[in-house]
């Protein structure tokens, strides 16, 4: 029994307090933050959140379908202001403004999520294998990986959305496109970060000390190097999150996206919002673009913040700027302690004059 209990001790010592939900990634460095950049990182958390569930409440939220055009068997009317029946107004097309907006917000999210996931599984295996095998195979992948981060992220678009579907596609064959170029774009940007760390990793005692007991290489790369080498995927993820969500929007306004009937897509609601803005019509492209813009910022706010909370030296400095307070509150002269207030020592410097006299 005694024995038992100290094994367990000993155990919770080797590993530390038990981790709850103060210790997930967010909510840890939310509880980190102070000013500004708390207030950056709630925003962003914010925004990102209200994105995510009108993407997944969609049908429930969207007052028609996105090609909808009529009710009860009578037809919208055209370019009709908000307000009504339609809050957000309808489209040249006859489409209802607030409908395409929030089906919008589930195509957006759908790319982000199939582009930034497919990256990180080609990124991550590729950069493991290059940074623990190393040898000829690393230097193949490095200059290809290079060669590919060259390729401007919307041209590739262009072209791949092009190769599947000539242009004008299905939803999936819109999002599938979009999501192929950017992971074909930012493979390189998880490989280089996943093979540096795995070459750091692998120099490590632990990785040493499992080799000379036998473990096998696919063992000590999944089970040791990986493990301790994607730590600052979230980041990352994050921060390339929005890059998709514009990469899509570029590929609707430039007429290579969704076809309207197939799915609501914001960059090609913008588009075709071009020709109305003439003729003072501004609801058809103000409220896809404002729903671009915030989705954007959000995603931005949330992988800045995080960026940042991850660097120890800005962590550091605010942390002791919070904690020290003014100089002159902390200051301490022969006498007693400076008064932040007037300048003047406190009474200690009384005392002392009591006793000159």
């Amino acid at each position: 029994m005694a024995a038992s209990t100290a094994t367990a001790v000993a155990g919770q010592a080797l590993h530390g307090r038990r981790r709850t939900w103060r210790d997930l990634p967010v909510v840890h460095q939310l509880r980190q933050s102070i000013g500004v950049q708390r207030g950056m990182l709630v925003s962003g958390l914010v925004l990102t959140g209200i994105f995510v569930l009108v993407a997944l409440l969609a049908p429930l939220i969207a007052p028609y379908r996105w090609a909808q055009r009529e009710a009860d068997g009578r037809p919208f009317d055209t370019l009709q202001p908000p307000g009504g029946d339609h809050l957000l107004g309808t489209t040249q097309g006859g489409y209802d403004v607030l409908s395409r907006v929030v089906w919008g917000a589930q195509t957006a999210a759908e790319t982000m999520v199939v582009a930034v996931v497919l990256s990180i599984f080609v990124g991550v295996a590729l950069g493991l294998v290059s940074g623990y095998l190393g040898g000829w195979l690393d230097r193949v992948l490095v200059v290809v990986g290079d060669a590919i981060y060259a390729f401007p992220t919307l041209l590739l678009a262009i072209v791949v959305s092009i190769a599947i579907s000539g242009g004008q596609s299905s939803k999936w064959g819109g999002v599938l496109a979009a999501a192929f170029s950017i992971t074909v774009v930012y493979i390189p940007q998880y490989f280089r970060v996943i093979r540096a760390e795995t070459v750091r990793i692998k120099a490590e005692a632990y990785v040493e000390s499992a080799k000379v007991v036998g473990a096998s290489t696919l063992r000590i790369m999944l089970r040791h190097v990986l493990r301790n080498a994607t730590r600052t995927l979230p980041l990352i993820f994050t921060l390339n999150a929005s890059e998709a969500l514009l990469t899509l929007a570029g590929l609707g306004f430039l007429g290579f996206g969704i076809e309207p009937t197939s799915a609501a897509e914001w960059g090609y609601d913008l588009q075709r919002a071009v020709s109305d803005v003439t003729g003072g019509i501004w609801w058809t492209g103000v409220f896809p673009g404002l729903a671009i813009v915030l989705a954007v910022l959000g995603v931005t706010l949330v992988g800045e913040s995080l960026n940042d909370l991850a660097d120890p030296r800005l962590r550091g400095r605010r942390a002791v700027s919070a904690a020290s307070g003014t100089v002159a509150a902390t200051s301490v002269v022969p006498g007693g302690t400076l008064d932040s207030a007037a300048g003047l020592e406190t009474p200690g410097q009384d005392a002392d004059e009591g006793r000159d006299r």
